[in-house]
């Protein structure tokens, strides 16, 4: 048996032996705690915790009506299988001489009930799980002779041993209704045919992995603007995460050395477009680099051009212009964030540097760099993060133009202004989706794998 089998086999082991797992609870608990498993909260009322014993059975009384209701849960769960097959009805009244509809099945409901039901069962189990344990603890007080702890205590350890209870439960379930149920749901729409495209808008039905099938295979019309679009996202967020970090480090050390005066009027300007909201930035520069903007013209009045740039009508030209745009928009954040480092480095370092006869670019190679991407990597790494998902700068900057790549892509689009474009003007639903679990599955691995390698997840004691 290998290593981690043991490890396995031995914590398997502990926990069965452990009353406050469940299955320590279940193992050593009596008759009342296996019947709390039907009944939640009867073993909390069997120790005398009253009010926390109601609360237990209201939560199981309250979730158990809501499955069995007329449409409620269980209704929503089986219709999953199906997503309905019932379209609107359209039916000729002669009393009232006109046409009367009735309607039929959404897909789109279902998928979204059948998916919050099935969490409601999940958060069920959890309010079920917590209730055998507690019953059981109440138990094993009580039977020690020891006093059961009153509802009023357990509201007060709430605020003392508990407060992590307190703290942690709000977030938690703001997690599962605003994360995990928009991102089961979006998963689950990309196995549909959930589209404009044959009318399935109303009523869809599961189609498996052919939308993955579509996306990834470069021969279909949506799988080249994909491997296009891919291909230019990755090239934009390398240039945009690594070109802001490395002028706007250039930029802070410069301000930061000693000979420099109004460092604080320096940081102040160049920290204005922090200030300025930044789509009215991107819509002034927009503006500018229109063929009849106010660059054009006045490269034109000057004779340094004889026809006008094609800033925004050129695939070229509007990539790079994208890139610099972003430069203006971002040096600020990162010359603030490299600032804050510089002054945090040790004096010593430098003083020593100096004795040993080290030159300016020997300091910077072998004590601030060192100590800046020490701080820095997980900056980085949501900065590339954030990058890729970069909306604003695109969209409001180039609306993702010129089109170049397919009917639904233009030569700046990124996934996800491509995905925006699928989504809200194409309806295409399903691929949209499909794009989603992509990026959110590549940036995920991606930003863990590279996190766990870095000094800061490392050594998390400090930089030496």
């Amino acid at each position: 048996m290998s290593t981690k089998q043991l490890t396995k086999t031995a914590a398997a082991r502990q926990n069965q032996g452990n009353p406050t797992t469940l299955i320590g609870a279940l193992k050593n608990g009596g008759p009342v705690v296996w019947l709390s498993c039907l009944i939640m909260g009867l073993g909390n009322l069997a120790a005398g915790q009253i009010i926390k014993g109601l609360l237990f059975l209201a939560i199981e009384a309250g979730i158990i009506y809501f499955l069995v209701m007329p449409y409620g849960g269980l209704y929503w769960i089986s219709m999953l299988p199906s997503l309905g097959d019932r379209p609107m009805q359209e039916i000729w009244n002669d009393d009232k001489g006109v046409y009367e509809y009735i309607q039929g099945d959404q897909s789109q409901l279902i998928l979204l009930y059948g998916i919050a039901s099935l969490c409601v069962i999940a958060a069920l189990l959890i309010a079920w799980r917590a209730s055998v344990r507690s019953g059981y603890m109440a138990l094993s007080v009580k039977k020690s002779g020891k006093r059961v702890p009153s509802f009023l205590e357990d509201i007060k350890s709430l605020f003392d041993e508990n407060v992590h209870k307190l703290l942690m439960t709000p977030p938690f379930a703001c997690l599962l209704v605003f994360t995990i149920l928009p991102l089961l749901y979006m998963i689950s729409m990309a196995f549909t045919n959930f589209s404009k495209e044959g009318d399935h808008l109303v009523l869809f039905d599961w189609v498996g992995l052919q939308n993955f099938a579509l996306l990834f295979n470069s021969s279909s019309t949506v799988g080249k603007q994909f491997w296009s679009v891919l291909g230019w996202t990755i090239i934009w967020a390398i240039f945009a995460t690594f070109l802001n970090f490395i002028f706007g480090t250039i930029m802070a050390l410069i301000i930061n050395r000693k000979t420099i005066r109004l460092k604080g009027l320096w940081r102040g300007c160049l920290s204005m477009t922090i200030a300025v909201p930044q789509f009215v930035s991107l819509m002034v520069i927009r503006s500018m680099m229109q063929p009849d903007g106010i660059i054009n013209k006045m490269l034109l009045n000057a004779g340094l051009i004889s026809q006008r740039l094609p800033f925004l009508t050129d695939a070229t030209w509007a990539r790079v212009l994208v890139i610099v745009v972003n430069l203006w928009v971002g040096i600020p954040y990162t010359i603030m964030q490299v600032t804050g480092i510089l002054q945090n480095i040790p004096a010593e370092q430098y003083e020593a540097a100096r004795i040993d006869g080290a030159n300016v670019f020997q300091t910077f190679f072998n004590i601030t760099l060192p100590y800046m991407l020490f701080v820095l990597t997980p900056y980085l790494i949501t900065s590339f993060t954030g990058n890729i998902n970069n909306f604003n700068v695109i969209y409001l900057f180039t609306r993702g133009e010129p089109v170049a790549v397919g009917n639904t892509a233009g030569a700046t689009d990124l996934l996800v202004t491509w995905l925006y474009k699928l989504s809200v003007d194409q309806q295409k639903y399903n691929i949209g989706a499909v794009i989603g679990i992509f990026t959110f599955v590549v940036l995920a691995v991606v930003s863990l794998v590279t996190y766990r390698s870095t000094g800061s997840y490392k050594d998390e004691e400090g930089f030496k």
